[in-house]
């Protein structure tokens, strides 16, 4: 799979809110594109992802 145009294995069964959590991410503040569609977020518990998708990931970041 390439996520954030960057080619990674992916394990089985992998959900797209593990794959955000374990990258440290907070999920609610995540916006996910996958396969250039948007994901809702609380849709991210139960999208499993497979090989060959293309994710994007972009975190929303405070300051000024």
């Amino acid at each position: 799979m390439i996520v954030n145009g960057m080619s990674e294995s992916l394990q089985e069964d992998v959900m797209l809110h593990d794959l955000i959590a374990s990258r440290g991410l907070d999920p609610s503040r995540v916006v996910a594109e996958l396969n250039r569609e948007i994901v809702p977020g609380e849709d991210f518990p139960k999208t499993r992802l497979q090989e060959g998708d293309r994710l994007e990931l972009l975190q929303f970041v405070g300051g000024g």
